[in-house]
């Protein structure tokens, strides 16, 4: 081993030794950093991933790559998955002597390995084990199974030798959670210090806020603070314990990290997640990647007027991102440089045919070329690691569960061209234009499951509510075990609430509000079983949803929702307690809801597995619904 090596290990035991925090609480500034040494030049490197999102196999992926003659073709190639992340930690950390290992959030949901594969969250931690990252910071869907299920995941990563500090400067944990300070003293910090080089670098997490309290699942009374104040303050605390070097991992996004480094005083290095954002030059379009929002790093300025780099690795384990950051002996930023390095196989097909000699030969050259495509062999501990959650895994996804004969196209909110959320939708279905009329073929089929099956085996509903982020891909052709999951991959209960119709029209409003109201994003945009509207985006909150109607069960008749009367509302637990920002439905009496005890994508299941079959396959079919059970009647905006 080199000397360098050897410096870096201990100073990895010293980093540990060094680690700051021990409280949950917003006033809690950082514990005492070592003593103060004096300051001079560094070079670091950041190598990071974020919003991984369990998914941990590897994925096939049309790149843009340049054959024999020249001509750039579509060339299909394995990519990312985490034995190769961290193989690409293991041989990039080798080539620098001051390292930081670091993830950015939302480790977990997403595929089967999170909640098929063992405990929910136990195989993320187990592979971000073999990585041994420096600090995570909390991401909202860290919080999906509450502050207890946080707590099991923390509990994993910290099973072995790591001991991978996990970071929120702005959770505050209520009274009566798991993860409150008095039961979990330092499971969570606001911050920490690590040692490189013998000079303290200070590490601040943040979790974006208003998303997690409304869209995620923290214990009552889990509250999250401003992200720019929260920040501030951890900053504030480590100067003035004389560490100049400070590195913010942030969960909030890139556009809003572009807005707030602008008021922090003492930054130096945002490492961001959330927003799943591809940064980088255009070569990454050019080589069929991807379209990056911005440069990696993008240079940005804070108060003080001093530099800051801001990077972000995108998604789903097929990047890892090595920043280059240059400190002068003052702690101040000089330069930073890096890659977004896209982790691939070297084993290609061409229209699925293997490529010939010549081909290959230039296929390879081409992504050598290309600085950006990485060729990165799995790590076999990793791989070994992964081995038996993915039986499980294989064993559950295997089997074929229905049929698509026409693409339930996905999108969370209508409108045309140019709308906020057109691009989600495939090339064929903005064609055929429904989705931009009233929404997301396969979000409006969820909703109507959980109303028809809810009437079938759970005491009968009237109305059902989902909100469109709930529901993830599209569905066509041959559907599997694996690909219902992923519908509705969050592992949510369905409750069914007694509403007065009041409450129906001020539910509806809520959604719309938390869609186009300040801060708006498209995921709380509601589809409902048994329940249809006009809407006109444009108008002010409390009066974008007119002509509400709901759907008699007996006759199938459509009548004016009856604002005096009760409706039976089955709804995701999720929803019911006012996630997405359904804070009616969250002010209902205890007296007026109960909890069903069953699982969202065991509703959708039974749905589909009560649908007709096909002659030959055998299989149920799942086909589009009438337009007249779309619950957006009408949309402008």
């Amino acid at each position: 081993m080199t000397t360098w090596k050897r410096n870096a290990a201990a100073l990895g035991m010293l980093a540990l030794l060094a680690g700051c925090g021990g409280s949950d609480d917003d006033d809690t500034p950082a514990s005492p950093a070592p003593a103060p040494v004096a300051s001079r030049p560094m070079e670091l490197t950041i190598l990071h991933i974020n919003d991984h999102h369990s998914n941990l196999d590897s994925k096939k992926k049309d790149l843009k790559l340049k054959n024999a003659a020249g001509t750039r073709v579509t060339v299909n190639a394995d990519v990312g998955g985490f034995p190769r992340v961290t193989a690409a930690f293991k041989a990039l950390a080798a080539q620098s002597p001051n390292v930081l290992k670091l993830h950015a959030g939302d480790a977990t949901t997403g595929t089967l390995y999170f909640n098929r594969a063992g405990d929910p969250g136990e195989a993320d931690a187990a592979l971000m084990n073999t990585v041994c990252f420096d600090a995570m910071t909390l991401g909202n869907h860290e919080f999906d199974k509450g502050d207890s299920g946080l707590k099991r995941f923390i509990g994993f990563l910290h099973a072995g030798a790591c001991q991978t500090p996990v970071l929120s400067a702005n959770v505050t944990f209520a009274a009566g959670s798991a993860l409150n300070p008095s039961r979990a003293p330092g499971m969570v910090k606001p911050s920490i210090v690590v040692q490189r080089d013998g000079q303290p670098i200070g590490l601040v997490g943040l979790t974006i806020a208003n998303k997690t309290q409304q869209s995620s699942s923290p214990d009552p009374g889990t509250l999250f603070s401003d992200e720019t104040a929260a920040a501030q303050q951890q900053i504030d605390a480590l100067r003035a314990q004389g560490v100049n070097k400070i590195v913010v991992m942030s969960h909030i996004g890139y556009d809003y990290d572009k807005q707030i480094i602008p008021k922090l005083s003492g930054v130096d290095v945002v490492v961001g997640g959330d927003s799943h954002t591809l940064l980088g030059p255009a070569a990454l379009t050019t080589y069929g990647v991807g379209s990056p929002a911005g440069p990696y790093p993008t240079e940005l300025r804070n108060k003080d007027g001093k530099l800051v780099c801001l990077v972000q690795a995108w998604e789903y384990s097929q990047v890892v991102g090595e920043l280059k950051v240059s400190f002068d002996a003052n702690g101040d930023v000089t330069a930073c440089a890096g890659t977004p390095h896209v982790l691939v196989g070297n084993t290609y097909t061409i229209g699925g045919v293997a490529p010939g000699a010549a081909d290959q030969t230039a296929i390879a050259a081409d992504v050598t070329a290309s600085g950006l495509l990485r060729v990165q062999a799995p790590d076999a501990q990793a791989a070994s690691v992964l081995q038996p959650f993915k039986t499980k895994v294989d064993a559950f996804s295997a089997s074929l569960v229905a049929s698509v004969p026409q693409e339930l196209c996905s999108r969370r909110v209508p409108g045309g061209p140019g709308s906020r959320d057109y691009g989600r939708s495939s090339v064929a279905c903005n064609t055929l234009g429904n989705v931009s009329l009233h929404g997301g073929d396969i979000q409006q089929l969820v909703a109507q499951a959980y109303l028809e099956v809810a009437n079938a085996n759970y005491g009968g509903a009237d109305i059902s509510l989902q909100s469109g982020g709930g529901v993830r891909v599209p569905l066509v052709g041959n559907v599997t075990a694996a690909n219902v999951i992923e519908v509705v991959p969050f592992g949510n209960m369905l409750w069914r609430l007694d509403v007065t119709g009041a409450e129906v029209k001020s539910m509806l409003e809520d959604g719309m509000q938390a869609v186009y109201g300040p801060g708006g994003s498209t995921g709380p945009y509601p589809y409902a079983g048994g329940l249809r509207w006009d809407v006109n985006a444009a108008l002010a909150e409390g009066s974008r949803v007119i002509n509400v109607e709901v759907r008699d069960n007996a006759s199938g008749n459509w009548q004016p929702l009856d604002l005096n009367r009760t409706y039976k509302l089955f709804v995701l637990s999720f929803n019911a307690t006012g996630g997405d920002g359904y804070k009616t439905l969250a002010n209902v009496p205890a007296a007026r809801r109960q909890d069903i005890g069953v699982l969202d994508a065991d509703v959708l299941q039974t749905y589909i597995d009560a649908q007709a079959k096909d002659p030959v396959s055998g299989l149920p079919v799942l086909n589009l619904l009438p337009i007249s059970l779309y619950s957006t009647k009408t949309y402008s905006e």
